[in-house]
């Protein structure tokens, strides 16, 4: 995950990324790299510059917060291992800039900035292609994603059948997608898509305080005035979090909303309380690892260690493939 907006993973980020992460960890069948996506972070710099290296710890943070353990997976910064660079460069020499203008993150940037190019950087541009490196670098047979990410890997599927043409060998295989159970995406405070961009988030960070403010302002029904007034849970914000934080009776909140036996405030107060439940063994780990960053870098560094080894091999059958290098 990107190293943007100080490094902090919300909800979204949990449910669709970290939980699904950690029940792939601990099945033992996979051999995990997850990392931090500092040199990504850089595409939405701007003007101005943020403290990335700071984001970056925070996000591990998080992950190891949620779950990721050390001795499982390799957890690491993005910068600390080099060869996702150089493989990004020569997979930008094969790649046609037709492949990544079409990409729609590219598509919509363009579009709302017509009247100031500049904001449209190189970096960006080539943002598939470096996230296609980040994957291919240690030869992964799988990418878990979500639902509505799934179409994000297909053009690294296309790199690297492209690459293997050309070669005319099998470098990489070309790695299949693994959907998350979590289906769909997490609703954000305003009922859009959860996103730092929107700033409709709520943040594992949160304190229990900071999440019941969070959810007390939480787009509702609108038409639904009073308590008596029937109000429409697939579309309200508190409810979508209820269903995902309260599984097994969140039907019985939702059809007491519909019916107009529930008013809003009771649903915000309760929901609140099933969010902090769910997160609190993970702020507990948080405010551990806050305590004790010298940990979180030691981490960080051995993870690095052991994608550095990985890549490093991959990279010698490219150049080799290539015929850049003989050996």
């Amino acid at each position: 995950m990107q190293a943007t907006g100080g490094g902090r993973l919300h909800l979204g980020n949990l449910e669709g990324a970290l939980r699904p992460w950690v029940k792939l960890q601990d099945s033992g069948e996979w051999d995990m790299f997850c990392f931090v996506a500092d040199w990504h972070a850089l595409t939405k710099v701007g003007d101005s510059l943020t403290d990335i290296a700071d984001a970056a710890r925070n996000v591990a943070i998080d992950y190891l917060a949620a779950g990721l353990d050390p001795e499982l997976t390799a957890i690491f910064k993005q910068s600390d291992v080099k060869e996702h660079a150089e493989l990004h460069l020569l997979l930008s020499m094969i790649t046609p800039i037709g492949w990544v203008e079409r990409v729609p993150t590219f598509k919509e940037k363009r579009d709302t900035v017509k009247d100031n190019q500049q904001q449209l950087s190189y970096g960006f541009l080539g943002y598939p292609v470096l996230q296609s490196a980040d994957i291919l670098i240690y030869r992964a047979n799988a990418v878990p994603v979500g639902k509505d990410q799934a179409a994000h890997l297909e053009i690294s599927r296309e790199i690297a059948r492209r690459f293997n043409r050309i070669v005319d060998q099998e470098v990489f295989p070309v790695p299949e997608a693994l959907i998350s159970e979590f289906s769909g995406e997490l609703m954000g405070l305003d009922a859009r898509k959860m996103s730092k961009s929107y700033g409709n988030a709520i943040y594992i960070s949160d304190s229990e305080k900071q999440t019941q403010k969070a959810i007390n302002s939480a787009f509702t029904t609108p038409s639904k005035l009073h308590i008596t007034d029937p109000g429409v849970p697939e579309g309200c914000a508190v409810c979508s979090l209820r269903r995902v934080y309260d599984p097994v009776t969140y039907e019985t909140q939702w059809d007491e909303c519909r019916s107009g036996v529930r008013g809003c405030g009771q649903s915000k107060k309760e929901t609140a309380e099933f969010v902090n439940s769910s997160l609190a063994p993970i702020r507990a780990r948080r405010a551990e690892l806050m305590a004790d960053v010298s940990y979180v870098d030691k981490v960080l560094a051995s993870g690095a260690d052991r994608a550095r080894a990985a890549a490093s091999d991959t990279m010698r059958i490219v150049r080799k493939a290539l015929k850049i290098s003989a050996a």
